[in-house]
């Protein structure tokens, strides 16, 4: 009898710690959708399509002190480049200005690795002058500045300064990554913003986003 309850406590012992064990195991194994791109590009598909499709308005009155200040001050005295460099690089230290001094970071739209801050800068996936001719022409200045310094969407990214020269403020119709294995993440980047700033896109826009995360 005492054998039979011994067995019967262990195999309790075995079944809750199973049940405890499923759930930690499906938390750090299923993630990012990144994982799964089909997945990634059919809600990107259809965030697109909730997107408006229209002609881009006219570029007069922009400039980007429009969307000033660009590089809003946070957390002290922290920019939003600042954040941006820190948060993209690898083993970043700052100065007392919270300035990068030191740090590598990875430039997704070429592969390029650089070990200097001078070599790189923070890209507004949508650019500004972009952004205006979708709909930010008719916004407030606050929605513009905080358009501009958006941590939290996908907006912002640390990139080689060759790649965003070449870039410029140009839509997906007319510049791609140099990483082909970047334009699915590039693209759904894109609409993302697009979508949560309620910015419309042209048809040969939209055409060429299709074209990207076909990709995925």
């Amino acid at each position: 009898m005492g054998e039979t309850m011994i067995f019967l406590r262990r195999a309790a012992d075995v079944a809750v710690a199973t049940l405890v064990a499923i759930p930690i195991t499906v938390a750090f194994t299923t993630p990012p959708a990144a994982a799964e791109p089909h997945k990634q590009a059919a809600a990107a598909r259809r965030m697109l399509a909730q997107l408006k499709v229209a002609r881009p308005l006219s570029i007069r009155g922009y400039s980007r002190q429009k969307f000033q200040p660009r590089w809003a001050v946070r957390k002290g005295r922290c920019s939003t480049r600042q954040l941006a460099l820190a948060r993209d690089g690898r083993g970043v230290r700052r100065n007392s200005a919270c300035q990068p001094v030191k740090g590598r970071w990875y430039s997704p739209y070429d592969g390029k690795w650089l070990k200097s801050e001078k070599q790189v800068d923070v890209d507004h996936v949508v650019p500004l002058a972009y952004a205006w001719r979708s709909g930010a022409k008719r916004w407030s200045t606050a929605k513009r500045r905080a358009f501009a310094n958006d941590l939290r969407r996908p907006e912002l990214l640390t990139v080689s300064h060759s790649a965003n020269i070449a870039k410029g403020g140009q839509g997906p119709q007319s510049w791609r990554p140099r990483r082909r294995a970047y334009w699915c993440e590039y693209a759904t980047s894109w609409i993302t913003v697009k979508r949560h700033y309620r910015l419309f896109v042209t048809h040969n826009e939209k055409k060429a986003l299709l074209n990207m995360l076909r990709t995925c």
